[in-house]
């Protein structure tokens, strides 16, 4: 099921930006989805010591990504951006939720994950749990983790990037690739609070 969802995800993500016409700006600078499909359950942890499922964020818009703290730098370049944009959005910001969730628990606890997820934007909430949890949270949205180990004994994760835009009633709206501008998730961002 995981797998086959991923799949429909980037059938549909590439479908509706195949479909839009030359010259003519989409509606949203991300990948847009259609129809929208609920958003995936998570069954983890937050950083806040609650669970983490998203029916709790019901009513605001939930920017979703995945990520370790120990990572040199895309990660560190994700939360930067994302809380450059809830800064850009002054007063909205109260209604976006930034969720990020480890693919590293064996060395990403809560307290790992809030000290790294705060130091971008305090309002930021991370999501644990065990391996088994992880997987299942990774593979529902089809983001793929591999582990490097190095001669040292240490290692490396390389992982999906994307971050994942859900709607207030928790529909997932769009996929934004890594690399968009603060201004870009600003821009999708007012679209998605205005709905």
């Amino acid at each position: 099921m995981p797998r086959r969802f991923a799949l429909m995800l980037l059938l549909a993500a590439t479908a509706v930006s195949q479909a839009a016409a030359p010259g003519k700006e989409m509606p949203l600078k991300a990948g847009m989805l259609s129809p929208v499909m609920p958003a995936p359950e998570l069954k983890l942890t937050a950083t806040d010591g609650q669970p983490l499922n998203l029916a709790r964020f019901r009513g605001k818009v939930v920017l979703l990504a995945f990520g370790f703290s120990n990572c040199g730098e895309v990660c560190p370049i994700t939360l930067a951006t994302l809380a450059g944009a809830r800064r850009k959005l002054g007063a909205g910001a109260a209604d976006v939720q930034v969720v990020y969730v480890t693919v590293d628990p064996e060395r990403d606890d809560a307290a790992q994950m809030r000290k790294f997820v705060h130091s971008f934007d305090p309002t930021f909430i991370g999501g644990v749990g065990t391996r088994a949890e992880i997987d299942v949270a990774r593979k529902s949205y089809g983001i793929s983790s591999t582990k490097t180990v190095h001669a040292d004994g240490g290692y490396t994760i390389g992982h999906s990037s994307s971050i994942y835009l859900i709607d207030r009633a928790g529909g997932l709206r769009a996929v934004m690739p890594y690399g968009h501008t603060v201004d870009d998730f600003v821009h999708d961002l007012e679209i998605l609070l205005r709905g």
